[in-house]
């Protein structure tokens, strides 16, 4: 799988214009992620994972691709409300749900909703009485790097009961959802959850409760700076053949993020400051776990640090610039020495970067700047979205 990746050239130009650190993302790696996810598994529906950057370019992108939106919050809504983008092309997908959340669902017609326990079904009725609902299994994967299923899903063989009191509470259950989790390295996974779900469904046709929809959740997994140790075409066309042998009438959905937008942004950071420890050599990054490499808090990342120097490497440190002492982007990383001001690209920052951010210290967030627009006449269009990456 290719990542958009700035040349040394194309850095420095940009860096010679524009103070670091700062953001570069690539609305055509972003189409190209889509198509191939596409091509790959043609009968899915992708609902855009909005939490794993909602940047307005980027979701605007999306919606030009035709994707629908997977929505956590009353706010993720109201952003993409006022886009333009209607209510009937997202899915409310936070099991919990907040009263805010359940008005403004009602508001702007978004009426299919997932859940995973009985607390929730007299909120969705009382809020949007009809409303589609499918419920979330609990799946067991211990190949992803991030387990989202030690806090959501229910036990499988408690899900028919929750969709029949959903059905007495006057919604309608349409089907069953799952997420094996986050940076899914096996297919197997996805396999094994989509035979439980076709028992599932199989009981449930015979309780008179026929279910329609089934949604396989996110995962797709992208390169980290250890690389990519699967074959993602050959992982999805798996999960294709699967899904034709098990549910070839069922309508399909999936919620990936990391996948459409993870390899589509570049940041260009500097050494700011540099220090001696125990015999290493420190570098001070313009960004750190407070910023864009927030990920490595919150998203269990390995963020690949590139640099376009030559010479005998060392094992050396690298650190953000707030005075919190937690803020270590990456230890013992075998790098060239290097200066004051050399300059540093990360690839593979699109997701779960600085959508987790802050301005911690006074830091400003890095700014958002869109490739094509600065490609073909190096002419600057400063994208800053309070949630960039």
């Amino acid at each position: 799988m290719r990542s958009f990746r700035l040349t040394e050239q194309e850095m420095n130009d940009l860096a010679d214009k524009y103070p670091t650190p700062f953001l570069v993302a690539s609305l055509d790696k972003i189409e190209e992620n889509y198509d191939f996810l596409q091509r790959n598994l043609s009968r899915v529906h992708v609902f855009y994972a909005m939490k794993s950057n909602p940047a307005e370019p980027v979701v605007q992108k999306m919606a030009s691709l035709g994707a629908c939106f997977d929505v956590a919050s009353a706010g993720e809504m109201e952003c993409l409300h006022e886009m333009g983008i209607d209510g009937s092309r997202m899915i409310y997908a936070n099991p919990v749900k907040t009263q805010q959340g359940l008005q403004l669902a009602a508001r702007y017609g978004v009426n299919r909703f997932t859940f995973d326990d009985v607390s929730e079904i007299d909120k969705m009725a009382a809020a949007v009485p009809g409303a589609d609902v499918l419920v979330r299994i609990r799946v067991v994967n211990e190949k992803a790097l991030v387990n989202l299923n030690a806090k959501f899903g229910v036990e499988p063989g408690e899900a028919l009961s929750l969709l029949q009191q959903a059905e007495k509470a006057g919604l309608h259950a349409k089907g069953i959802c799952f997420h094996v989790g986050s940076q899914s390295l096996a297919a197997e996974a996805y396999e094994e959850a989509l035979l439980v779900c076709r028992r599932l469904f199989d009981e449930a046709e015979a309780l008179g409760m026929p279910l329609t929809m089934l949604d396989i959740g996110g995962g797709f997994p992208i390169p980290s700076a250890e690389g990519l140790s699967v074959d993602v075409a050959g992982m999805m066309q798996a999960i294709g053949r699967q899904l034709d042998r098990l549910f070839p009438e069922t309508e399909i959905w999936a919620e990936p993020g990391r996948f459409l937008c993870g390899t589509a942004v570049n940041l260009v950071t500097s050494v700011i400051g540099t220090k001696q420890r125990a015999g290493q050599t420190w570098y001070v990054l313009d960004e750190g776990l407070y910023g864009t490499f927030s990920g490595v808090i919150f998203d269990h990342w390995t963020f690949e640090l590139e640099s376009f120097k030559h010479g005998k490497k060392r094992s050396a440190t690298f650190v953000g610039p707030s005075c919190d002492s937690i803020d270590f982007v990456r230890r013992d990383v075998m790098m060239p020495e290097l200066q004051l001001g050399d300059r540093l690209l990360v690839p593979n920052c699109g997701a779960y970067t600085s959508a987790s951010a802050t301005t911690f210290n006074g830091f400003a967030m890095a700014p958002f700047l869109i490739w094509e627009e600065e490609k073909p006449a190096q002419q600057h269009v400063y994208k800053v979205a309070s949630a960039v990456s």
